[in-house]
């Protein structure tokens, strides 16, 4: 955990409001070579956190000679173990690579849950909107304040992937090359849609108060789950994984996916709040990286650094077409497409087609 902005030098966003305190969780796997220039940015989704890795393969003999900064304990996995570490894509034994919780979220950095520093309670509701390109700024700041000159890349998938884009625009000197999955150049009618159905079901919880609650609207967040999760799979994949069948064989009982459902919907009660989920989800629907800059097809052809876009085939949130469409406008950029029955949380499953695809295009970057 590292504060980033203070009083003397408050964090000014996109909206023209203030924060006056700025603290980012972070973590980094690997060294920072004597360059500075060996770096790489992972950018996590809407529910992430900073832990993209935990090593959890490795022995403790090889552990001891990565150098680390970790906030989970060592054997607690990370959300993207499949990509980070020795002789994986984002080789640790290379790279400096660092991830970081996003602005508004939950995780360590400021956000609705954090002390609001006039009032010494909780920002709640009262959190002043984020934009994409305001997460972005604040992950300058931090690898500015760890010493990182230059991006070897910068990866993530869907929310990440926004913020990928961004940085392109941003900070063109700084990124060398960027890797965009399963995302977004303009947030869509289509997932503009799930949003709002997401934040209906919160706003409509009877503990939701306008943001204002003591108890949780832990209701309605575990609904917006399983929304969510619906547009994160497939029909193909909820088919093959749960059919018809019900618990237990009993004709009383919950079908499997409705059980698989709530499931997801009470795990998310447990790790995350509602007025961050309210926060960000509206930043993924304002998120379109051709505002201010002439539209979105003209912003994309300024990115001048290298690019591999990556689509899923089965994704119907941000379907592979978007991808395409993306790698079409960047001058520099390759396309390839992830096979899966999975849709969109395939970016967090299929670990050996991303291995193949990331280590490809960094080689002799």
């Amino acid at each position: 955990m590292i504060k980033l902005f203070d009083e003397q030098n408050p964090f000014l966003l996109e909206t023209g409001s203030t924060l006056l305190e700025v603290q980012v969780a972070f973590e980094t796997y690997g060294r920072l070579n004597a360059s500075a220039d060996n770096a790489i940015l992972v950018c996590h989704a809407l529910t992430g956190d900073a832990h993209a890795a935990g090593l959890t393969d490795l022995s403790e003999d090889v552990l001891q000679k990565i150098p680390l900064y970790r906030a989970k304990k060592p054997k607690q996995a990370g959300w993207w173990d499949g990509l980070i570490g020795p002789d994986k894509a984002l080789d640790t034994s290379k790279y400096f690579v660092v991830c970081s919780n996003i602005l508004g979220s939950c995780y360590g950095t400021t956000g609705p849950t954090s002390i609001n520093p006039h009032t010494q309670k909780s920002y709640g509701p009262n959190f002043p909107q984020v934009s994409v390109r305001d997460m972005v700024r604040v992950q300058k700041a931090l690898l500015e304040t760890l010493g990182v000159k230059s991006l070897i890349t910068v990866v993530g998938g869907s929310l990440g992937g926004m913020q990928v884009l961004e940085w392109a625009l941003m900070f063109p000197k700084m990124v060398r090359s960027i890797i965009p999955i399963a995302t977004a150049a303009a947030h869509s009618a289509w997932a503009i849609g799930f949003s709002h159905l997401a934040r209906q079901a919160v706003m409509n919880d009877p503990n939701w108060n306008n943001g204002f609650y003591t108890e949780a609207p832990q209701q309605g967040l575990a609904l917006a789950r399983q929304i969510g999760m619906i547009s994160y799979r497939t029909d193909i994949s909820f088919q093959h994984r749960f059919g018809r069948e019900k618990r237990n064989g009993s004709a009383k009982e919950l079908f499997q996916v409705e059980s698989y459902l709530n499931y997801q919907g009470d795990k998310l009660v447990k790790r995350f709040d509602a007025n961050s989920f309210v926060l960000l989800t509206r930043a993924l629907d304002e998120h379109d990286v051709g505002r201010k800059r002439g539209g979105t097809q003209h912003a994309l052809q300024q990115i001048a650094c290298p690019a591999l876009c990556i689509g899923i085939d089965t994704d119907i949130l941000y379907p592979a077409e978007e991808q395409k469409q993306i790698a079409r406008y960047i001058p520099k950029a390759s396309y390839q497409e992830i096979k899966s029955t999975d849709g969109h949380d395939a970016f967090l499953i299929e670990y050996d087609q991303l291995n193949k695809m990331v280590s490809e295009f960094l080689k002799g970057k």
